[in-house]
């Protein structure tokens, strides 16, 4: 219904390839992704709400790690004292192992590991806490803000895109708080901390440890450049996978009608395949850090092993000391690959969480009136002064129209498909704004009124019935929530549906399904009346919806809807001219202009535009 010139294109907004960490700038190569200082900056202000926390988990982390790196020396002492003292008992020179010494170094590293793992799960429990807590509020504010946007970005956006934005993108964001947060303080600080106890061991071996690191840096580097593209693409394919598989469940039953399953299997295969690709290659890129780590790390085994023994020979180290060492060039090598691996983390998280901003970002409708026009006492009358219109500024589809209905009035709109039936009833809910003229609702134009007040004043029945997943009493109820069961039991009667609920299983208390398939089409159209009658409207809006239904129920239909337009201000959207005879005021549509206007018998008189569409939908012995 609506009409020509109106832009339908799904509005794909991309989320850009991030990346991070402390050594992402080295390893990157000096190549930034696109706003990833922006969106980092905005997460901070959303942690920033739980700096308390956060500096508890640090402080926890930083002394857990501590704990951690304090333990290869102490245990390289007791090495030494062991190596010391079976030596001495070969030679003859000693008095054997001290087994107090070191059993009083097996009880402090008991005591040091114990402490860390206390700490860590300390950390890691606060931790969750925060992640979950902005989980919450990040779908919190995307469900309010879903309920702020004007209608154009929910006609022009793809809804897929933001069931991505809700549940995809905002999981990446949780889980990287959870669980790479961290670890990149505890990397950073066991990189710092390892650093010092190798230096305080022997420096000219930690300076061959460090020779890796550009090695290191030279490949991961190379890596990381390669797989940002691929980290975009995946968050960005995840969303149009999302957006195709809504749609199709959405109108399975169509699809299915004009065998559209290979189309939908063929285009879902193309994104899948795209998606697919992205994402392996995006993994295998990432997997592939921790192998070259771990291969240049054994490199530098080789040559540690080989100068440790030579400095041993030399007595210029202990043994323990040697053995220390390696369990701390060890250490060292496993944070930096963490840091690697968490920098292509941070490239998903980021872009995942570019795009809820840019989500929560997006222009809302906003109330800018001062001082609202008050509704206590509405009549009714509504006015069209020179209204044009269009969805696209540059193509206008309405022109210049202009009509008055005073309070009480049945208004019949017909036309042709595209004429812009449905463009004039969304301009007078304010779901979109006239671009020149105004829509007065008892003299007052629309735009001064709080929208929440305007539309309060209107009630609706749409061609499509929305019901949703709960009880028909609670569908009804919908029309005005804090209604008794005793009122809303009074709507349905007016409405002709309460024989029909009496009729079913467990009555009022008979839950829909998800897409309302346990009742006809008919009787949804019955409910969505009773509805809009609970809400006791001053002004109707009227889809007429008795097309795909039988002649008996579209006699109740009809006759509910006399009900429901009894001393009410209504606007009808005719499919079926018959349905109209009776209206008071007939506006005729073309092409966004009102070409004809006046009674059902004025219009046929006149032999016109009304006449012609209607002499098409009936002989001339069904007109009499």
């Amino acid at each position: 219904m609506m009409p020509q010139g109106r832009p339908q294109q799904s509005k794909q907004q991309q989320g850009g390839p991030m990346g991070g960490g402390p050594m992402a700038g080295l390893m990157r190569g000096g190549e930034k992704p696109r706003n990833f200082k922006a969106t980092m900056s905005k997460l901070l202000q959303y942690l920033s709400e739980y700096k308390v926390s956060i500096i508890i988990v640090l402080v926890f982390a930083i002394a857990s790690t501590i704990f951690m790196i304090a333990g290869p020396k102490i245990l390289g002492k007791a090495t030494t004292r062991l190596f010391e003292g079976i030596v001495g008992q070969i030679a003859g020179t000693g008095s054997g192992i001290d087994f107090v010494y070191i059993g009083n170094i097996v009880m402090i590293m008991v005591a040091l590991y114990l402490t860390s793992t206390v700490f860590s799960y300390i950390q890691g429990w606060i931790m969750t806490s925060v992640s979950m807590k902005l989980t919450y509020k990040l779908r919190k504010q995307i469900a309010e803000k879903i309920n702020r946007l004007p209608l154009r970005y929910l006609d022009d956006t793809n809804q897929g895109e933001v069931l991505s934005r809700v549940t995809n993108d905002v999981d990446t964001v949780s889980q990287t708080l959870n669980q790479s947060l961290t670890q990149i303080i505890t990397s950073v600080t066991a990189i710092i901390g390892v650093l010092v106890m190798m230096f305080s061991i022997s420096w000219v071996m930690t300076l061959v440890a460090l020779v890796i690191l550009p090695l290191s840096a030279l490949f991961i580097s190379i890596v990381v450049k390669q797989s940002q593209k691929y980290f975009k693409q995946q968050q960005d394919y995840l969303g149009h996978v999302n957006g195709h598989i809504e749609e199709m469940f959405g109108g399975h039953v169509v699809m299915k009608a004009f065998n559209g399953e290979q189309r939908s299997i063929e285009k879902f295969d193309t994104y899948n395949t795209t998606l697919f690709s992205s994402a392996w290659k995006s993994q295998f890129l990432s997997g592939m850090m921790m192998p070259i780590m771990s291969f240049i790390g054994n490199l530098g085994y080789v040559a540690i092993a080989i100068l440790g023994g030579y400095l041993a020979i030399t007595k210029a180290i202990t043994v323990g000391d040697i053995q220390a060492f390696i369990q701390y060039v060890r250490s060292f090598t496993q944070p930096i690959a963490q840091v690697a691996q968490i920098s292509n983390v941070l490239q998903q998280t980021a872009a995942a969480a570019e795009r809820v901003f840019e989500f929560l970002g997006e222009a809302e409708e906003i109330e800018d009136i001062v001082d609202p026009v008050q509704v206590d006492g509405v009549e009714g009358t509504v006015e069209f002064k020179d209204v044009h219109f269009g969805y696209n500024p540059e193509k206008i589809i309405i022109n210049d129209f202009s009509a008055k209905i005073i309070p009480g009035q049945k208004i019949a709109i017909v036309g042709p498909t595209g004429a812009g039936k449905t463009t004039m009833v969304k301009l007078l809910m304010r779901f979109y704004d006239v671009n020149s003229g105004a829509i007065l609702v008892d003299g007052h134009d629309i735009r001064n009124f709080k929208r929440k007040d305007l539309r309060n004043q209107f009630g609706m029945v749409l061609q499509d019935a929305w019901l949703y997943n709960d009880t028909i009493m609670e569908n009804i109820r919908y029309g005005q929530l804090n209604a008794t069961d005793e009122e809303v039991i009074a709507a349905a009667k007016t409405a002709y549906v309460d024989h029909f609920i009496r009729t079913l299983p467990e009555g009022y208390h008979m839950v829909l399904n998800e897409e309302t398939s346990n009742i006809s089409q008919g009787q949804k159209q019955l409910l969505t009346i009773a509805r809009a009658i609970l809400s006791n409207p001053r002004i109707l809006i009227l889809d007429e919806a008795t097309s795909s239904v039988d002649t008996r129920t579209e006699v109740l239909i009809q006759k509910a809807m006399d009900n429901l337009m009894k001393n009410r201000t209504s606007f009808i959207i005719a499919h079926r001219l018959s349905t109209i005879r009776n209206a008071d005021l007939i506006l005729v549509m073309n092409n966004g202009d009102i070409v004809e206007q006046g009674s059902h018998e004025d219009l046929l008189a006149k032999g016109g535009f009304y006449a012609e569409i209607y002499n098409s939908q009936f002989d001339a012995a069904d007109l009499y």
